[in-house]
């Protein structure tokens, strides 16, 4: 009887010592996400909804900005851990100036989701009728601004740049005329494309300079790093398994559509639009090139050294 009870007794501790690790919730990780319902910025909302950072051990608590600056500006307040999806000049630009930031990964590579279009009825065909032309871009530093002022050099266009915020606002500006031309990203509007409403004009494809360097990177602050970098290591293990799931699973799809609103028309081209290589976290590209041109630009006042290019970029691997 008394060996009994000391089996018992041995069982139940047994039982006491590892329920804690049975009953541990997954670690939260606030992100910051830009334009909600684009294709590559709905790595983060669909590995939740996939319960894939679940796996890594991640509860990640999501809040959507219109642009990048906003997530980054987030991100030094300190009310996000990651900022995903923001321009790679505004996160080189800010960091410059002194914030306590780091590049984390790769978003996206070129800007092959990137466009302008303009109304239906619109006078403007090619893009050498966007001289002289209101043309749109979210905020200053954004992935959308680079990319104007790279199609402008290009093209040696004498445009207005205009700042009109959020993918969604820009429509509205450039169907009541405030704006001429508007911009945006792949699906965004590709069924008012389709339905004729709406005309592009040029993409990110039309611009040389877009197609061979990192277009919008991941962020993280140092103190996350500092304090939290095995949950980083893990947010970004699951993030890489995340974009794997969305160009294989089929069900990636439809998850897709119920968070664009889009119809199976245009959800069906993402995966083609959107070429999975362009979606490598690993690799950040072009980065030399990055910092000439924001320095031409005026988004940071000089140069890097070799070792601050360095410093800047700490991808989260083990």
């Amino acid at each position: 009887m008394a060996f009994m009870k000391a089996l018992v007794g041995a069982a139940l501790l047994m039982g006491s010592l590892t329920l804690p690790a049975q009953a541990q919730s997954p670690e939260k990780l606030k992100v910051a996400v830009t334009q909600r319902g684009a294709w590559d910025t709905s790595v983060a909302e669909m590995g939740q909804r996939a319960d894939i950072f679940k796996k890594h051990g991640l509860d990640v608590e999501i809040l959507y900005t219109q642009a990048g600056p906003e997530a980054i500006q987030a991100l030094i307040a300190g009310s996000v851990d990651v900022a995903t999806g923001a321009g790679v000049a505004a996160g080189i630009g800010t960091i410059a100036k002194g914030a306590p930031l780091k590049i984390i990964a790769n978003e996206i590579l070129g800007a092959p989701d990137q466009y302008w279009y303009v109304p239906a009825e619109s006078p403007v065909r090619t893009i050498a009728d966007l001289q002289g032309k209101t043309i749109s871009f979210s905020l200053p530093g954004s992935s959308s601004n680079i990319a104007l002022l790279a199609l402008m050099a290009q093209y040696k266009l004498d445009a207005k740049p205009t700042s009109t915020g959020s993918i969604a606002s820009t429509l509205t500006q450039v169907l009541t005329r405030q704006v001429e031309v508007g911009f945006s990203a792949v699906p965004f509007f590709l069924d008012k494309v389709e339905a004729g409403e709406i005309r592009i004009i040029a993409t990110g494809e039309d611009v040389a300079v877009l197609k061979t360097r990192t277009g919008r990177v991941n962020l993280s602050n140092l103190q996350t790093i500092a304090n939290r970098r095995p949950a980083l290591v893990r947010f970004h293990a699951a993030y890489k398994e995340v974009v794997d799931w969305m160009y294989e699973a089929p069900e990636a799809l439809v998850m897709f559509a119920d968070i664009s609103g889009l119809p199976p028309s245009v959800v069906n081209k993402v995966r083609t639009l959107l070429p999975k290589a362009t979606m490598a976290p690993d690799k950040v590209v072009g980065i030399e090139q990055i910092i000439a041109e924001a320095v031409q630009g005026k988004f940071i006042p000089a140069g890097f050294t070799v070792a601050q290019v360095e410093a800047m970029i700490d991808i989260p691997v083990k």
